[in-house]
């Protein structure tokens, strides 16, 4: 049977990447994207819905209409901006995957993806080579709500055989789409600044040390996930994940060896700064390694000399 796919919250930063690549392993028509807001432009043959997560009647009626036999749930409010709404943040990213997984129960869909993140760490969490278990304190709604979805999806696995899989998703890095709204987003907004003025002013120190993961890899990997035997997949919570680890001065001297003209500045007391220092500086991901053979390709010069190429290419150098 020809797999059926939905994608709900398609438009974000990983989503508009994901629909790329499941249409190009499964067809155009097999995949169904939707999201609360119509994207810029639809193809004729690359069906779209508009839908809101939490509005449970009309995702009743998107699954009935397609049947899916894999959904994707990327729908999500970020660290940042959930701080500044957290009612809004926990009912979305919590209610809206109560929504997907009974859904998914009721339908008999084969296999669902939902993402948490390293957010799901905390103060008292191991600081480097953050372990696959270990003490969880997250001090954000967003981390808040990972975790609680972390342990909602292992007991809908458990307790109802829904086959839900998950990734700990560090910082992404892409070229291709905006940022949604997280603490890591300066690593993406710095080539577009580099690019257009030859400097950047962060909103994070210079040291601050986070795991980072280039969305080629973030892509790949989540196929990987979808991929493996059910058999094979050892954590129904949430699986570790991370490609390389680096402060902004270590981003900004690698982008120097390409723009060796760019200069970086910092600014103080910005509130991203307090998330990002309650999370790890660098993650172990042996169980995705040995569960489903992870393995990431890109590291730092990699990075950031794909970014700019590209970015030279698509944008100019204009800002997002």
């Amino acid at each position: 049977m020809a797999e059926r796919i939905i994608i709900l919250g398609s438009n974000g930063q990983i989503g508009t990447e994901l629909v790329a690549a499941l249409r190009k392993k499964y067809g155009q028509a097999q995949v169904v994207a939707s999201d609360i807001r119509k994207p810029q432009s639809v193809a004729g043959d690359t069906p779209f819905e508009l839908i809101d997560v939490l509005d449970r009647k009309a995702l009743h009626l998107l699954f009935t209409q397609y049947r899916p036999t894999q959904v994707y749930l990327l729908a999500a409010v970020l660290s940042a901006t959930g701080e500044q709404h957290p009612r809004q943040a926990w009912d979305l990213n919590i209610n809206g995957l109560l929504n997907v997984l009974d859904l998914s129960m009721e339908y008999a869909v084969k296999k669902v993806f939902w993402p948490s993140s390293i957010a799901v760490f905390g103060p008292h969490s191991p600081k480097t080579d953050t372990p696959e278990y270990c003490t969880m304190d997250p001090t954000t709604v967003y981390g808040i709500s990972k975790l609680a979805g972390e342990r909602i999806c292992e007991y809908y696995h458990n307790r109802f055989g829904v086959d839900v899989r998950s990734i700990r998703y560090p910082g992404i890095i892409s070229w291709k789409a905006a940022p949604g709204g997280g603490t890591t987003d300066y690593a993406v907004h710095i080539f577009h600044e580099a690019l257009k003025h030859n400097t950047y002013a962060c909103f994070l120190s210079a040291d601050t040390t986070l795991p980072m993961l280039y969305m080629d890899d973030a892509i790949r990997g989540t196929l990987a996930l979808m991929d493996a035997p059910a058999d094979q997949i050892c954590i129904r919570s949430s699986y570790n994940i991370t490609g390389t680890s680096f402060s902004p001065a270590m981003l900004a001297g690698a982008i120097r060896r390409h723009l060796p003209d760019f200069t970086i500045t910092y600014v103080k007391n910005d509130p991203r700064q307090a998330i990002a220092d309650t999370w790890p500086s660098s993650i172990n991901d042996a169980e995705a390694r040995r569960d489903w053979n992870w393995s990431p390709r890109y590291g730092l010069a990699e990075i950031t000399a794909d970014m700019i190429v590209n970015l030279k290419k698509t944008t100019n150098g204009k800002s997002i």
